[in-house]
This record gives structure tokens, sequence and C-alpha cells, in this order.
């Protein structure tokens, strides 16, 4: 497309970022995921539209919680997740954002949804072990702390070593030596704030192997960007990345629950509906990034931190 400007005397963009080295294990630039995937009724209404619009999905999360969903309801997510070969992804929660503190309300959000306290750490690994239990392979944290002690725990083997750690976009790093530290802190994929840059995310990647979790959609609480057009860009210079279909114009919904059943649906079907949108996009770009095999989880060969010695115990000197 950028060529029918040529002729216009228009002067040519600068140079693009470099193109990414790396690849998902199984090969493939890009793997597409489908967020905010709330329950059961959600996720079959995401298959249901995937199947409808030709929409290749290799993974759905979920924002409101393991906390929101019964055992019965999280069970279900398995099975029809499994079925298809789609990595399901729940969200260890709770957060400052759902806490009785303030900070996280004030005009600097310092707090956003990092673990509040050592109670709400201790909730977010219960969230994790009780995911696990139930069969879900990947979980959601916003906070680098729940993120190293669930890595250690697994690392131990309390929780499976395939359980894959996802960092969320409310704790997302913007620069290549925050994401390097994600990554030793035992981060699987990272979810980058969608308002970088192709150079900026080159940066990032020149710094970590660590999957990028991209929004090319953004919900409007976390800026509303719609970057549809920049997909192949973004898989060129990000692989390995996941692509991301948020939804802009779309209200917040967590947590979740009869409550707001219809929102939810309706905003499921309507994110596989950009989903195919940015796929007919990608397709007209030159150069198109190629997709990983669907069903695949695998991610590259990552860095942690060592594990730290156990406690010698004994009292402190005074």
């Amino acid at each position: 497309m950028s060529a029918l400007l040529d002729p216009l005397g228009l002067p040519p963009s600068g140079g693009g970022p470099p193109s990414s080295p790396r690849a998902f294990p199984g090969g493939g630039a890009w793997r597409l995921e489908i967020p905010s995937v709330e329950g059961p009724d959600a996720l079959a209404a995401v298959i249901e539209a995937a199947d409808g619009l030709g929409v290749p999905v290799h993974r759905v999360s979920q924002g409101s919680g393991v906390g929101m969903l019964t055992d019965a309801e999280i069970t279900d997510m398995v099975q029809a997740a499994g079925e298809r070969g789609i990595e399901l992804c729940l969200f260890a929660r709770p957060g400052a954002n759902w806490d009785t503190g303030a900070a996280s309300a004030t005009a600097a959000r310092a707090l956003v949804a990092r673990s509040r306290g050592r109670g709400q750490l201790a909730a977010g690994v219960a969230q994790a072990e009780r995911a696990a239990a139930l069969g879900v392979g990947s979980v959601l944290v916003a906070d680098e702390g729940l993120l190293w002690a669930l890595h250690l725990l697994r690392d131990r083997g309390d929780l499976p070593a395939s359980l894959q750690l996802k960092v969320s976009v409310m704790a997302g790093p913007a620069n290549p030596a925050a994401l390097r530290v994600h990554e030793l802190l035992g981060a699987d994929t990272v979810n980058v704030p969608s308002d970088l840059t192709t150079h900026q995310l080159a940066e990032l990647r020149a710094g970590s192997p660590v999957p990028l979790d991209v929004y090319v959609e953004a919900p409007d609480d976390i800026g509303g960007f719609v970057r549809h057009h920049e997909i192949a860009e973004i898989a060129r210079v990000a692989a390995p990345v996941y692509i991301k279909f948020g939804l802009r114009n779309a209200p917040d919904v967590y947590p979740a629950g009869e409550q707001v059943a219809a929102t939810v649906l309706a905003a499921s079907r309507e994110r596989v509906r950009r989903a195919r949108l940015g796929l007919d996009e990608l397709a007209r770009a030159a150069d198109v990034p190629g997709m990983a095999p669907l069903g695949a989880r695998d991610q590259p060969a990552l860095d942690r931190f060592p594990a730290p010695p156990p406690p010698t115990g004994g009292t402190p000197a005074a």
C-alpha cells in the first residue's frame, strides 16, 4: 500500500526497526489470543465465532480471576479448550485494585493490580494452585512477587512443571531491562504496554527471548489503541509474539457474572470478529510473517534467577 504514495512526491518513511531473528519453538512468528473470555459460555461463543469466521485461536485468557469461577466452570473450560487445542489462561487474583486500600484509585495508580500484602500474595498462590489442580495449564499474574513465588513453587515441584506464567499488561514492562527481569523471575510470556512503538518493541525483543503479548486492539482502560494495520510489522519485529484482540468502546466487566452476561457474550463474539478484520489486514501486507501451528504452546528456553537458599532460622541479632 505504501507504494501508492510514491508518485505523490511524499518523502519515504524512515528505516524500520530490525526483524526479529526468533520464532516459537515449533516455528512461526505469531500466535493469536482472545482475552477477556470470562467463563464457559464466553468460551463457547468464542469457539463458535472462530469457526464461523475462520479465525485460528491459540490461546484464550480470562480477567475476572480463578476465584470468580466454580470448579465445574473451570473444568468445563479446560475440557472445551483442550478439545480444540487452545491454551486456557486464568487470572490469579486478587490485586490492589480490588482491595480496601486507596492507593490504586489515586491519580498515580501506583499499585494498580499488584498483590497487596502477604494475604493477597497467598491468595494468588492459592488460586494458581487450585487452577493447576483442575487442569489449567496457564495462569495470568500482575505482580512480580507473585510471579517469582509461583516460579519457585513450580521449580520445586509444588506446581506442575508444565504450568506457564503469563504477565498481565497491568504489570507490563516498557523497556528491555525490565523485560529481562520478568524473564528471570519466571515469566513464560509477557504482556507489554500496548502503546509501544515498533522500534520500542524491537528493543524489547533484543533484550530477551521471552515471547511478548501485544494488544493490537486495546480495551479503553489501557488506552483504546487500534493497531490492526501494524500487525505484520509487530509480528516481524517482536517475534515470537501473541497478537491480542481486545475491544475498544466496551465496558469493563471484571468481575464478570450473570449481571453482565449478555455484554460478555457480545464482546467475546466481537473480539473474534475484530481478529478476523486484523487477519485480513495481515493477509494484505507484504512479506507476511508465518503463524505458529495451532495447538502449540511450547515456549523458548529462558533464563531464570537461581532459587534462593532455604532460610537458616534463628533469631536476628539485636
